[in-house]
């Protein structure tokens, strides 16, 4: 019997999302007749080897944000010589920051957004761009600490003295329109989905609560645009060096017409595994059940990146 041990929970803002992955991922590789351990991952390597001795046949990485979707993690696993899923140290690490990212891909010739990284102090001696624009952190996943900044705002939040995710931080010229997503399953970009949130924009609590948010699949975009996105998702994961599953995301100019403009805001590497989740549901829409693509999670850990 192979035994997958599951890594999840963790020490990021995204803590209570991985509880919820490795519980979801765990059951579906229990029901297909695994050997499960989970780990709930805390900052302490030498707790981790001990809980990864004797060593499991493969490690399944339900970890997101810092320290388990940055490469930090994986580097543990790569010096213990063990096989896990999703993408390797340089891959995680390059994806998780957004600037390095970002320059990846224009190098690579992919649409991406007006911006610049910058620090807090550099932020709060004057603002970077006219608004509206957007600021982020550089390497928080799931629009965690992500702001609007419109006109007739306050001072942003990142000028702030608590402001908890370092001091670089990414601001971006802000695009009207649609937010859409495309998961991408090995060399395979699975769908498009709109993303509508009912309230505010796609942020971590509209992600994360039932409802908030109308997921339409597919998108009812152009099929232009629509074939577009799956090829920039394809090629976002391949520039990189991502392997497994992948989730891009866009946002989608159509305020001029259509077919509108697409600009690739980032890739996640670790992308959510619970309900709520755009994976499952793509793969889901395609005939794949959750089963299915942890399974295929799994098998396609082949060999340490």
């Amino acid at each position: 019997m192979t035994e997958v041990a599951v890594l999840y929970g963790g020490a990021s803002a995204e803590r209570e999302v991985s509880l919820k992955s490795g519980e979801a991922c765990a059951a579906a590789l229990y029901e297909r007749g695994y050997s499960v351990r989970l780990i709930d991952v805390k900052r302490d390597v030498g707790v981790l080897v001990k809980e990864l001795t004797p060593p499991p046949d493969i490690v399944f990485n339900a970890l997101h944000g810092r320290y388990g979707e940055d490469g930090t993690v994986q580097g543990v696993l790569e010096l213990m010589g063990l096989t896990y899923t999703h993408s390797g140290v340089l891959a995680s690490a390059l994806a998780m920051d957004k600037a390095m990212a970002k320059r990846v891909f224009a190098r690579a010739g992919l649409p991406v957004v007006e911006g610049t990284a910058i620090s807090r102090e550099a932020l709060i001696a004057e603002e970077p761009l006219p608004r509206p624009y957007v600021i982020k952190p550089v390497a928080e996943g799931s629009s965690v600490g992500v702001q609007i900044v419109q006109d007739g705002d306050p001072p942003v939040p990142a000028a702030d003295a608590d402001w908890p995710y370092g001091d670089t931080v990414i601001a971006e010229r802000f695009v009207p329109g649609r937010e859409l997503t495309v998961s991408v399953m090995g060399e395979r970009a699975l769908g498009v989905t709109e993303l509508r949130p009912k309230d505010g924009f796609y942020d971590y609590r509209n992600k994360y609560t039932g409802g908030a948010t109308e997921h339409l699949l597919p998108a009812p975009v152009p099929q232009s645009v629509h074939d577009d996105a799956l090829t920039l998702a394809a090629r976002a994961h391949e520039v990189l060096g991502c392997r497994g599953v992948t989730r891009a995301d866009f946002r989608y100019d159509d305020t001029r017409g259509e077919p509108g403009e697409l600009y690739l805001l980032e890739v996640n590497t670790q992308p959510g595994m619970t309900e709520l989740s755009l994976v499952p549901e793509q793969a889901e829409h395609l005939g794949i059940s959750f089963g299915d693509l942890v399974e295929w999670i799994v098998e396609d850990a082949a060999c340490a990146a």
